[in-house]
């Protein structure tokens, strides 16, 4: 099985994510937003299977430090212009696999999405 994970490197989250599948034998393919952006199409995808407020990162520093203006009542499209301009407003990591997509990283919800035995 390979996937793609999506995110930024010198995320804490995306290393535990990245070192969770090294340890599982996981291929993937990462995409780097600071490198390769972020793709509205695929945010729109993402938002369509996950939600708004699962892909949409509203808790982190840079959405926090945008305007107010900015961050007032975002709608999906607005959001993906957002997440667009500003790739560390995305919830990280974003993993697309063959069974669908994951959101964040927990351990558990990765093992019985990817078909891995705990630990």
């Amino acid at each position: 099985m390979t996937l793609t994970m999506f995110g930024i490197p010198n995320c804490d989250t995306v290393k535990k994510a990245r070192t969770w599948l090294d340890q599982h034998e996981i291929a993937y393919v990462f995409h780097d937003y600071k490198e390769s952006g972020a793709d509205p199409a695929k945010l729109q995808a993402w938002i369509a299977a996950a939600g708004l407020e699962k892909v949409l990162n509203r808790a982190g520093t840079t959405f926090r430090k945008l305007p107010e203006a900015d961050k007032a009542d975002l709608d999906a499209a607005g959001a993906v212009r957002l997440m667009a301009e500003h790739p560390s407003t995305i919830k990280r990591p974003i993993v697309e696999h063959p069974g669908g997509l994951l959101v964040g990283f927990k351990a558990d919800e990765w093992g019985d999405a990817l078909g891995c035995l705990p630990g």
